[in-house]
């Protein structure tokens, strides 16, 4: 009797996508599972991009909601979903788009020029003059206009650290990423002590303490480059717990400690791993959950996020 075996599920997901006509975009913080079904996987502005210019039918976005929600405001006629529609963003969350038009209103004098960190809703972006994203904010903020005050929304360690960059004073919201923030100068010195050779390469959403440890402070896409030309051979990743995988598979002759926070060495954003390839698989199968949104509100968000990727070339 010939034994018939099922196809297990990585091969579904593969054998789907090629039926969808389907491109699967992952972002870094992504598990290693996920990851190595990604047709592209990279940091917030690379996924834009490729988004922006895919000829797929369908994407696939692993990441969390406001990524998913990007990819459907610059392509209005695609379907685009992601595995869980409940994947969040402590960023977004801080910064309600009713808030922020209602700030905006309360400070109408101030005409400000609005830079909004894509780690925001749609309605955020659709307030805004122009989007950026940690690999290109410094860019960003040297192009905004001169004869402006700029409101930078909604991640303050972000703004904070542009600022240091830029000497540009700006107002900053009062918002943070969950994860980054649990990152300390005492775990930081503490892991420093172990690996006393070890290059600290540390994410601008980290605080003002820990960034001063680093050194390098940069975007998760930069974080590769900078791995792969450092003399160093070993380093303390002071970012989400999934770029760590990214990191060794192509810098594989070097050493890499994941940064630990104030209480354990397992800095995972809980929105990124509600991602399994089981929920992906379903997203697939299903074409569901897609993103969806108001017509009005996509036109106005698209404006500054084509800005910023015209400013970003």
């Amino acid at each position: 009797m010939v034994q018939i075996l099922a196809p297990n599920i990585t091969d579904e997901i593969r054998r789907l996508k090629k039926e969808r006509n389907a491109v699967i975009l992952v972002h870094n913080y992504q598990s290693r599972e996920i990851q190595e079904l990604g047709d592209f996987v990279g940091d917030s502005l690379g996924l834009a991009y490729k988004a922006k210019e895919t000829d797929a039918d369908v994407i696939v976005f692993c990441g969390v909601h406001f990524m998913a929600e990007t990819a459907k405001i610059v392509n209005p006629n695609k379907i685009v979903v992601l595995p869980d529609a409940n994947a969040g963003c402590s960023l977004e969350q801080s910064c309600p788009a009713p808030q922020l038009e209602k700030f905006l209103q309360v400070h109408a004098e101030k005409n400000y020029y609005v830079i909004a960190y894509i780690n925001c809703s749609a309605g955020v972006k659709a307030l805004s003059d122009c989007i950026c994203t940690s690999g290109n904010a410094v860019k960003i903020v040297e192009a905004a206009p001169k004869d402006r005050p700029i409101l930078f929304v909604p991640d303050q360690n972000l703004g904070s650290w542009v600022m240091e960059q830029t000497g540009r004073k700006m107002d900053l919201w009062q918002g943070a990423c969950y994860v980054h923030v649990e990152f300390t100068r005492d775990s930081i010195n503490q892991i420093k002590e172990e690996y006393p050779d070890a290059a600290v390469v540390a994410h601008p959403e980290c605080t003002y303490a820990v960034r001063m440890l680093a050194d390098v402070v940069c975007s998760t896409e930069k974080m590769v480059h900078y791995c792969l030309e450092s003399p160093a051979e070993t380093f303390i990743i002071v970012t989400e717990s999934g770029m760590l995988h990214r990191l060794e598979r192509e810098v594989p002759h070097k050493r890499f400690i994941p940064g630990p926070t104030g209480h354990c060495r397992c800095a995972d954003c809980r929105y990124m791993k509600m991602n399994n390839l089981e929920k992906l698989h379903n997203c697939l199968l299903n074409l569901s959950p897609q993103v969806e949104m108001a017509e009005d509100i996509r036109k106005r968000a698209e404006k500054p996020i084509l800005r910023m990727l015209e400013l970003s070339r």
